[in-house]
């Protein structure tokens, strides 16, 4: 009489199971469905508006281009023969094999992104090298002026590319692309080491997909396309100017005063453009302190509009501050942080003395892994704050996962429920709203517009992901 009392316990774990499994299920399909609405929502707010098909935005780029050797960065050092450090240093430029363990230990870890210039020649051939034996390896068209300018030309707009490129460059620009400068035969190489979230180098874990980037250039440095950019700008007629490219500069040995003059000269090409034309100036990972200085002098002030994410934001508020610049920030921030961030560089942007010739900042776009974030100065010259949200938003899933299409499979939300537009004590907070995923309000003298992000879980590659996204964002703007 003892059998069923035997057969009831393995049934009824039989039953836990089959249980768990069900609920299981219904709550991967609600988060299935929400995923869905959000994305859904999002394309309904992008297609909102759309270009003028008979007179196409015109929009010119600069500066620079390279060649982009795409691998895995952990199986690069491994093949180096580069050893795991537990010594993470922060350097300024790398010179030996030493200070680029110790240097991706200090990035890696956080899921940081980083773009170091190699000094040693003999160090960046031999990864050049080791690079080439890998499987995996890949090539990429890259420089954030190309790859912008084949975003804004995938989206409809005319390009004007101020940049020194080679044939195979210039073999996979499109051809609503025009480009300003001499071609060359030996193109600067960057090396793009990728990883992902959760890849393990000796004990170091990495808290997010990103990637670090070494180059050793001689061209980009230089801008030695502006002359002709110069010159073809007038002709070509923009609704917009673009600069970006110039941590290329960054640590680079320079001649005294060298650096300087180049600088010069690219602030007498923004005064002299019309200032009816917009500007934009795309930040990027710098380190070098002067050079950061120099930017605030004779770039930032002449420009109505800036891009960034979430390391150079802090970076470059800090500087402005204090005097110092931030390496490393929070991988991760809260919409609150970045949004008083945002409220405290605009308002310190627009309050300095302005000269002749300087703008005012009308626009600010800080782009993180989670949420795209927009700051726009009412009746300024930018349109669509919303929309262009919304594209910049749906452009992150659509480059990192490398697919035109978004698969809601390989997606995931990883902004709260809700967030609270600033840290401040009872400020208020905005509920995530699948079907309006894209929040926006207005305070002061401007707008702010919010969408989150469907972050890309299968990850193609991060290297380019800040450049097509604010180039998308850019795009429904002028």
């Amino acid at each position: 009489m003892a059998t069923p009392k035997v057969l009831c316990v393995p049934l009824l774990s039989l039953l836990a199971l089959l249980a768990a499994y069900w609920y299981r299920q219904i709550d991967d399909n609600a988060l299935q469905s929400r995923l869905d609405s959000v994305l859904s929502s999002l394309l309904r707010a992008e297609q909102k508006v759309g270009l003028d098909s008979h007179r196409p935005p015109r929009i010119a780029i600069g500066f620079g281009g390279c060649l982009d050797i795409i691998v895995d960065g952990v199986a690069l050092l491994n093949e180096a023969g580069i050893e795991p450090t537990y010594n993470p240093i922060h350097h300024n430029y790398i010179e030996t094999e030493a200070q680029l363990a110790e240097s991706f230990a200090y990035f890696f870890p956080p899921g940081a992104a980083s773009e170091r210039y190699v000094s040693n020649e003999t160090l960046f051939r031999k990864l050049v090298d080791t690079s080439k034996s890998l499987t995996e390896m890949r090539w990429a068209l890259g420089g954030n002026a190309p790859v912008m300018a084949n975003r804004l030309a995938t989206e409809g707009c005319d390009v004007l590319l101020g940049g020194r490129l080679s044939p195979e460059e210039i073999s996979v620009l499109s051809e609503r692309i025009t480009v300003a400068g001499e071609p060359i035969n030996d193109p600067d190489i960057h090396l793009i080491m990728e990883y992902p979230t959760g890849a393990k180098w000796g004990n170091h874990m990495s808290r997010r997909a990103n990637r670090y980037i070494v180059h050793s250039d001689s061209h980009n440095p230089m801008v030695d396309s502006l002359e002709d950019f110069k010159s073809q700008l007038e002709s070509f007629s923009p609704d917009l100017l673009v600069i970006g490219g110039l941590q290329m500069m960054d640590s680079f040995p320079f001649k005294s005063g060298q650096r300087e003059s180049r600088l010069k000269a690219m602030q007498e090409l923004l005064l002299s453009t019309n200032p009816k034309i917009a500007s934009h100036f795309e930040m990027a990972s710098f380190v070098e302190q002067s050079l950061m200085k120099d930017l605030l002098e004779y770039i930032i002030p002449y420009s109505d509009s800036l891009g960034m994410n979430e390391q150079e934001l802090p970076n470059l508020l800090s500087l402005i501050k204090g005097g110092n610049i931030t390496v490393l920030s929070d991988p991760y921030p809260r919409v609150a942080s970045i949004l008083d961030q945002m409220r405290e560089l605009y308002q310190l942007l627009r309050s300095q003395e302005h000269k002749e010739g300087q703008r005012y900042l009308t626009r600010l776009h800080v782009h993180t892994l989670a949420f795209q974030a927009m700051m726009v100065t009412k009746d300024s010259m930018w349109k669509n704050t919303m929309s262009a949200t919304a594209k910049a938003s749906l452009t992150a899933n659509r480059h990192v996962c490398g697919s035109s299409q978004i698969d809601t499979r390989k997606a995931k939300l990883i902004m709260d429920d809700s967030f609270s537009v600033s840290r401040e004590t009872g400020s208020q907070r905005i509920p995530f709203k699948e079907s309006r995923p894209v929040s926006c309000w207005e305070e002061d003298n401007y707008e702010i517009c919010l969408a989150p992000v469907l972050v890309c879980t299968e990850v193609f590659q991060t290297a380019g992901g800040g450049d097509n996204i604010s180039a998308a964002g850019l795009v429904l703007q002028i």
